[in-house]
């Protein structure tokens, strides 16, 4: 559950972003890549196909008993012998839906560290394995290293505190016939149902079941994300293209050429935008009310700020909002 509180342990909120989990998995030396969902038709999840697991973002919200909600659905799996870690801080859930996916993707390649770490924790029961997990600070390093710096506490002002929406970050992937939804806050994987191996295979029962969740919530509800952990493309694009060529086959050639180029582009974007999420603003936004004050223009730009902060609590008190946060 993603959270901005003191049971954190120095686990930072995660962006639901591509660019984010694909730079996770290149840290722990997994070849494969996050891409976002837009829709879940059979086209759009073909065309990301080897398609290996769904990570879904999803507004939390607390329910009661000890078995899968009405909103998930399923069926506990009580003698899961796959990999199944429990979450033990707040903050950590998107790192621990990835490994809880990628600890079920059968003769995965990944780094010395990760590797290490699942066969250190082969054999635990899921808390024990979800502690370990949120205790290696390498892992802790790697989650928080995309997590923009806060150079700015409001702590001991003595500002009131409002409260938040929490979300939190699920899995859903194939394992041993049937789809399972991998929850670290819940205390068993959640089984729900074979699929047929034919046509859309396991896609065809997640899309079913995370449409049926999605249904839970009100009309209209936008609290929802959804990421393709999926092969990288690349490298068969690149085969392919080396093959075209060397058969002179080059209007097949230019269309992978296209495909290449999309590909790199969008690698472009996501190091730009985490290269962004590394650095410290604080000072630039110094310089620059420094820069105003100098040219005369700082009093200007304060009543044009307060004008605009004024015109916005007035379309929010129109809409009926909560006001405790301007």
């Amino acid at each position: 559950m993603e959270e901005g509180n003191d049971d954190s342990h120095g686990w930072n909120l995660t962006e639901s972003d591509p660019g984010v989990f694909t730079e996770l998995l290149k840290t722990l030396g997994v070849p494969l890549i996050v891409d976002d969902l837009y829709s879940l038709d059979p086209e759009s999840l073909a065309a990301l196909q080897p398609l290996h697991a769904l990570i879904f973002l999803f507004k939390w919200i607390s329910t009661s008993g000890d078995g899968p909600s009405a909103t998930s659905g399923g069926e506990y799996d009580r003698d899961f012998p796959g990999f199944f870690a429990h979450q033990v801080v707040n903050n950590a859930c998107a790192t621990l839906a990835v490994l809880n996916a990628l600890g079920n993707i059968p003769s995965l390649t990944t780094g010395p560290q990760l590797a290490e770490l699942n066969s250190f924790t082969t054999g635990m029961d899921p808390q024990t394995r979800g502690m370990v997990i949120t205790s290696a600070d390498w892992l802790r390093e790697a989650h928080n290293s995309l997590t923009p710096p806060n150079a700015i506490s409001l702590d001991g002002l003595g500002l009131p505190k409002s409260s938040e929406d929490a979300y939190h970050f699920v899995v859903y992937l194939p394992i041993m016939g049937s789809l399972y939804e991998l929850d670290g806050l819940k205390q068993f994987p959640v089984r729900h149902g074979s699929y047929e191996t034919s046509g859309e295979g396991w896609v065809k029962k997640a899309r079913e079941t995370i449409e049926r969740r999605i249904a839970t919530y009100p009309g209209g509800a936008l609290e929802f994300s959804l990421l393709a952990l999926r092969d990288d493309p690349l490298p068969l694009l690149e085969a392919q293209l080396s093959s075209l060529q060397a058969s002179n086959q080059h209007s097949e050639a230019a269309e992978i050429v296209v495909k290449i180029s999309n590909e790199n582009t969008k690698r472009q974007r996501w190091a730009f935008e985490n290269s962004l999420r590394r650095h410290n603003h604080v000072g630039l936004a110094h310089a620059l009310v420094a820069a105003l004050a100098k040219a005369g223009k700082l009093e200007n730009a304060k009543e044009s700020a307060k004008k605009a902060m004024k015109d916005r609590i007035e379309v929010r008190r129109a809409k009926g909002a909560d006001m405790s946060d301007d």
